[in-house]
Formats: structure tokens, C-alpha cells, sequence
């Protein structure tokens, strides 16, 4: 298993392609939005000669989901986002001109996902935990073989998702922070949805916001 990481958007976003050891590959939250990103992430998966099998959105906020429709359309996979998160998902054409992204191009979700299912990529099992409280729907996708998190917008380092946007909860993502993130293993990588990784016992001990 391999991942690697993109930067995209005015809103520093990252995005993650997985590999499996057979060369496929799942995309992660593509922010990918001006042509030149775009064709950085084709450029990637065309060099390293890379099947893509589907684009996941951790969450459906603007920053995550730019990139959904053209490498879709590119790769001819499905889309598949957090049930939860439809609603929100559906919101974003009516934004994104006040947010500046007035050539965003919505895409039809061919798949929804739900806590307690196994997102499965060849060798990679993934658990989907549901983290309300940055969106209502956040899910995050756990390896366990791995100690690894692909996190969205939950818990970054030494911070915390904002929950000022519409279907935010301040108080409830402080509760599944410490009830469904904190209680993995401390040695856990988290890869979250803007700047550095981070880790379980990291945030436990360092976290202003929520301390383990």
C-alpha cells in the first residue's frame, strides 16, 4: 500500500490518491479545481500507470468535492460519499460562484456510504467511522493494518474542523472526537484534510480543543 498527496485549491486542501499492490487506486477528496491542478493528478496516476476505481468525498464541503465531476468523467468510475452527507453535497452548486468557484461542475453520486461498512481496495480494508460535527455526515476511513486515518476535516494537528458552517456542531465533534478518534491506538496516523499528519497520542496530549 502506498499514498500519495496533493495540495489544491486557495483553501490549502488535500487531496490523497491510495494505491493497492496491484496499481489500482482510489482518490480521496479531489480539490482539484484550475486546469493545472487537474492535470498534475492525471500526470500522477498516467506515470505510475494507475487504475483508478473510484473517487471518495470524506465530506461534501466546496474544498473536498472540486475535482469530482472531471476526473469522473476522465476515469469513467463511480462517485461515492457519505450518506449523511447528501444534503450538503446537493448545497454546493448554489455557493460556489460567492466562494469564487463559479466554473464548479456538479457530479451525480453513483454510491453512498455508511458507518460500519468495509470499503475494501484489493488488499486494503477500510472501516468507515461517521464523525459528525464538521459536516453532518463526516465519514473517516480507518486502516487498521496500516495504524492509518484518512481523516477529512475532522481532527488536524492540534486543531479541530470548523463548525461554523451550515449542519456544524461544536459540541458534538469534541464528543465523537473523544469517543470514536480518540480511542484508537496512540501510534495511529491521521492524514487530514488540510496541513501536516498527525497522530492519536499527538492530539491526546497536545490538542487545545480536545485533550485525551
Amino acid at each position: 500500500m502506498q499514498i500519495k498527496s496533493f495540495v489544491f485549491n486557495p483553501f490549502y486542501e488535500n487531496t490523497y490518491v491510495l494505491l493497492s499492490e496491484k496499481g489500482n487506486c482510489l482518490i480521496f477528496d479531489p480539490g482539484c479545481y484550475e486546469d493545472y491542478e487537474v492535470e498534475e493528478l492525471k500526470e500522477y496516476i498516467h506515470m505510475n500507470d494507475l487504475k483508478v476505481q473510484a473517487i471518495i468525498n470524506t465530506h461534501c464541503h466546496i474544498d473536498h468535492v472540486l475535482g469530482n465531476d472531471v476526473l469522473k468523467q476522465a476515469y469513467k468510475v463511480p462517485l461515492k460519499i457519505p450518506k449523511n452527507e447528501e444534503e450538503v453535497f446537493r448545497s454546493v452548486p448554489a455557493y460556489a460562484p460567492q466562494w469564487g468557484m463559479a466554473g464548479y461542475r456538479h457530479a451525480e453520486v453513483d454510491e453512498y456510504l455508511n458507518e460500519g461498512e468495509d470499503l475494501v481496495l484489493d488488499e486494503i480494508v477500510m472501516k468507515l467511522i461517521e464523525v459528525p460535527g464538521h459536516s453532518p455526515g463526516h465519514l473517516m476511513f480507518y486502516i487498521e493494518d496500516e495504524k492509518l486515518m484518512i481523516g477529512g476535516d475532522v481532527l488536524f494537528r492540534e486543531s479541530i474542523g470548523r463548525t461554523d458552517l451550515p449542519g456544524g456542531n461544536h459540541d458534538d465533534l469534541l464528543k465523537n472526537i473523544q469517543e470514536k478518534v480518540y480511542t484508537l491506538p496512540e501510534d495511529v496516523q491521521v492524514l487530514p484534510g488540510h496541513g501536516p499528519a498527525t497522530t492519536i497520542g499527538h492530539e491526546k496530549q497536545y490538542n487545545p480543543f480536545v485533550k485525551g
